[in-house]
């Protein structure tokens, strides 16, 4: 049975503070390290790298997940917000592929 999302959450946190991760560095470091793979996912993108992509994906996850441990943040508890918020609006894509919501 594959792992839940909740699952993977935990191994990367184990992972991280194995590693100390968590003792060495700080919620900055993270974010701006998930920026970095940001960058390698345009990359990817860029070059039509589906694995490359697949790997950068993951590891912007792995900063996320640790700049949420690090900030006191949960990130399934990000997501479920994110979620809330977005699921009932309303908008439309628009050619350059932007979605612009309504505002009413």
């Amino acid at each position: 049975m594959p792992l839940t999302f909740e699952q993977h959450t935990r191994n990367v946190q184990e992972w991280a503070f194995a590693r100390g991760i968590y003792e060495h560095s700080n919620a900055r470091a993270q974010l701006l390290k998930a920026f970095s793979e940001m960058g390698e996912l345009a990359d990817a993108e860029i070059k039509g790298d589906a694995p490359a992509a697949r790997d950068a994906v993951g590891d912007v996850l792995v900063c996320l997940i640790n700049f949420c441990a690090m900030s006191g943040l949960g990130i399934t508890d990000c997501l479920a917000g994110a979620w809330d918020e977005i699921k009932d609006r309303k908008g439309r894509m628009v050619p350059s592929g932007a979605f612009v919501k309504d505002e009413s």
